[in-house]
């Protein structure tokens, strides 16, 4: 056996310092590389345009910060509740609303937009005269928002996207609705989220929050010594869509509006995100602690998610 001598044993382990030290730089590089970010969307919602209330230019405002931004958004989510409301209004003070709707979109709209249907979109179901007329619902609010179907989907730059119908018909409720998915529409998540790739990130986009803190604070729902958080606030059915997501570990975020509050809830791996209002107190300033935003939500290729609560006035 050879023996090693002092000077080549000192050699030999610098020699060996040198490559651990070279692989321990590499391995860190490769640990510390950031994620790439894939998507930009622009979550507008709760914008409630209507006559009046200076709404058309405040609508017309936000557009025109969203897509100015120098690191422009690739597609805006409209989130619903479009127009200020349909569900107790006439049909001429509906058409009234959805026109200046249509009037700013023509002006203002210039990313690609992707919309979900808002509870105050849907008309006439809260009106007494609502079951004898077969033209009440949602197929006016369908036609203004350019939509085959009231839910669906769509693939872009490697996510799935989700867009949910929040809004179910409940006439014993005095605002003609509850937050729940119709037994069709979740037959039909269920099924969709089955087909999509385990490896593909996915978004879902409701108008009404499927999980969320800020319904406990919209109202005075303590008032009877217990939190009281109502149907038509947060979707009563929670509990089994929650149940559903837990078999799909690719679902990243749910985005939402209704509540005119903003908050972020992480569960059970999905960050919730409750996008506050376009229309902030409905064109009559902030809504409690939040202005009048839009929430830029960045997806990155890692299944990773980034947002930004936006004031635009």
């Amino acid at each position: 056996m050879k023996t090693l001598s002092r000077r080549n044993f000192l050699v030999a382990s610098s020699a060996l310092a040198s490559t651990s030290l070279v692989t321990g730089k590499l391995n860190a590089e490769a640990s510390t590389i950031a994620p790439k970010r894939i998507i930009r969307i622009a979550h507008l919602t709760d914008i409630h345009v209507m006559p009046g209330r200076n709404s058309q230019a405040g609508m017309a405002k936000a557009f025109q910060h969203a897509q100015s931004l120098a690191d422009k958004p690739d597609f805006i989510f409209n989130g619903g509740d479009c127009i200020m409301d349909a569900l107790k209004r006439s049909k001429d003070e509906t058409q009234a609303q959805w026109t200046e709707w249509r009037g700013v979109l023509k002006n203002e709209l210039d990313l690609p937009m992707h919309s979900a249907i808002g509870n105050h979109d849907v008309w006439g179901w809260a009106n007494p005269d609502r079951l004898s007329n077969e033209d009440y619902g949602k197929k006016w609010a369908m036609e203004e928002l350019s939509l085959e179907k009231r839910y669906y989907s769509f693939k872009q730059a490697g996510w799935c996207f989700i867009v949910l119908d929040s809004t179910y018909f409940a006439p014993s409720n005095a605002k003609g609705y509850t937050a729940k998915l119709d037994e069709k529409q979740f037959e039909w998540l269920t099924s969709e989220l089955q087909s999509i790739n385990s490896e593909t990130p996915i978004c879902i986009l409701s108008h009404i929050p499927i999980i969320s803190f800020c319904p406990f604070f919209d109202g005075d729902n303590e008032k009877n010594g217990n939190w009281e958080v109502p149907g038509p606030w947060m979707h009563i059915d929670a509990r089994r869509i929650k149940d559903l997501f837990s078999m799909h570990d690719n679902i990243k975020t749910c985005l939402s509006g209704h509540i005119h509050l903003q908050d972020e809830v992480q569960y059970l791996g999905i960050k919730y995100l409750c996008n506050g209002a376009v229309s902030g107190g409905w064109w009559e300033g902030n809504y409690q602690e939040f202005p009048p935003a839009y929430v830029l939500v960045d997806l990155y290729d890692d299944g990773s998610v980034q947002s930004f609560y936006t004031p635009y006035m």
